[in-house]
């Protein structure tokens, strides 16, 4: 049973002076500016201690709007009604909780705390717990669930064990005093009476129930743990020493956890998540039968398998002992039959023997025998000669390999190439040195034809006004201007007149 406690706040109550408010009145601030003014941090965590003070721990309900799941995990939302919201926090250890996957839209109901995030100023909710509301809730959280455990792999069949066909103990996990006991016992009397069935008396419905239920198929699977354990070190003709008043002293062989049919909430038990976890892990293996035949639980899709019912339970756990004695006799009978067969094939079989070659005539069998080892002999000999010559025409292939790489003919062949590399080398550099000598002596004919100096030899000269530009024409010159000549044996001045 949950209880849902409303959030009040006494300044939206109405007042008791016959609905009328007085009207606020502005004060005027006369009070001095104070020696040491409050911080917006001082001031904002006041704010938050009193508010955490005054609601330590409260139901919201509400609709989840501005629904953010960033990469941290954490989810932020806002929670919202006709006239107001709240901003929310789901901090990522507790959203693994979650039976249900929360989205924009959904009505909720949310517990947690009031507090302030401080660099905003903004009071919110720190959400620990979120539950969906209205119709379909809890048909939401099953589907939830039913989601995530699937994606874990939980219902792969391949992690199923499976029902042994003849279980000696049985162990049951139901409410003592229920229907569904009964019929499986009664059922049970009937197919196979005198099996070993132990009770795990626990709550099939209401709060705890769920707890209940794991705690019970863990407790059965650690007692039939230490039952084996303590059987496999017990010498054989030991009597046992493992019981304990009350408790279990025998392994079990399979888990039924069963309970009669009832409305969605009162087989709620059985579609909690801790009660599926245990059923995982369970290495006894499991059989669950919650229900009627429509009725599916989570309990139905993790066990290694289920009955529509606790009847068709006991149907499935044991076969009836009437099918035991009849296959018993089919198994009798084919194995007479089959050795009846048997017998005659390995008689047959010794009349072939007794009347084949080998037992007329073994003399001749024994010749044939000398003459095929001989044989045998002569072509070993032959590829034993033959496999010795291959190896010693392999053995001089390699020595002769290792002559040729041997170190000392290695460095000769690399010294006698590295002089005949050095002479090539010595003739190339003196080919390319008496080259460059003649294009360099090619060049300076050259150069000496085109040089001024072998041009001024020749009677000619280079007349410069003062400021070193060449007189080239007459109009370049006037009366009174100073110019230098320069012939082939030095200079001289002069002036234009």
């Amino acid at each position: 049973m949950m209880i849902v406690a409303a959030v009040y706040d006494r300044r939206n109550a109405e007042p008791s002076d016959g609905g009328r408010r007085p009207p606020l009145q502005r004060m005027p601030n006369t009070s001095p500016t104070p020696a040491k003014p409050l911080t917006v941090t001082e001031i904002t965590r006041r704010i938050k201690g009193l508010l955490e003070e005054r609601f330590p721990s409260v139901w919201v309900e509400g609709e989840i709007s501005n629904l953010r799941s960033p990469g941290s995990g954490h989810l932020y939302f806002t929670l919202k009604d006709a006239t107001a919201a709240l901003s929310a926090v789901l901090f990522r250890g507790n959203t693994t909780r979650l039976s249900f996957k929360p989205a924009d839209g959904l009505a909720v109901i949310a517990f947690g705390d009031i507090s302030v995030y401080e660099r905003q100023g903004q009071y919110q909710i720190i959400v620990r717990q979120l539950l969906p509301k209205g119709v379909g809730a809890l048909q939401l959280a099953f589907e939830e669930l039913k989601r995530r455990l699937a994606a874990e792999g939980l219902f792969e069949p391949s992690r199923k064990k499976p029902i042994p066909a003849f279980p000696r103990h049985i162990g049951v996990v139901t409410s003592p005093t229920g229907a569904a006991i009964r019929d499986f016992l009664n059922i049970i009397g009937r197919r196979f009476p005198n099996l070993h069935i132990i009770i795990y008396p626990v709550r099939v419905q209401g709060d705890g129930a769920a707890q209940e239920i794991a705690a019970a198929i863990d407790h059965i699977n650690a007692l039939s743990a230490g039952a084996l354990a303590v059987g496999r070190a017990r010498p054989p003709g030991a009597p046992r020493t493992d019981g304990q008043p009350g408790g279990l002293s025998l392994p079990i062989d399979v888990l039924v956890v069963t309970r009669g049919g009832g409305s969605l909430e009162d087989l709620w038990a059985f579609n909690e998540e801790i009660v599926a976890r245990a059923l995982a892990r369970s290495r006894i293996p499991t059989i669950s039968a919650v229900g009627h035949e429509i009725d599916f639980t989570i309990s139905d899709f993790v066990a290694d398998l289920r009955a529509p019912t606790p009847s068709a339970a006991a149907e499935l756990v044991v076969k009836a002992r009437q099918d035991f004695e009849q296959q018993l006799d089919q198994y009798r009978t084919r194995l007479t039959q089959d050795l009846k067969l048997r017998l005659a094939e390995a008689r047959e079989r010794f009349q072939e023997l007794a009347t084949s070659y080998v037992f007329r005539q073994p003399a001749e069998l024994i010749r044939q025998y000398q003459q095929q080892v001989d044989d045998l002999q002569h072509r070993l000999g032959r590829a034993t000669r033959q496999a010795a010559d291959n190896q010693q025409a392999r053995l001089e292939t390699a020595r002769e390999k290792f002559r040729l790489l041997h170190p000392q003919t290695l460095v000769t062949n690399w010294r006698q190439r590295l002089d005949v590399n050095h002479h090539r080398f010595q003739t190339a550099l003196t080919q390319s040195r008496q080259r460059a000598i003649n294009r360099l002596d090619h060049a300076r004919a050259k150069l000496d034809l085109l040089s001024p100096r072998a041009t001024l030899a020749r009677g000619y000269s280079i007349t410069r006004l003062a400021d070193g530009r060449v007189v080239k024409t007459v109009g370049t010159v006037k009366a009174g201007d100073q110019i230098c000549t320069l012939v082939a044996d030095g200079e001289f001045s002069s002036v234009v007149k």
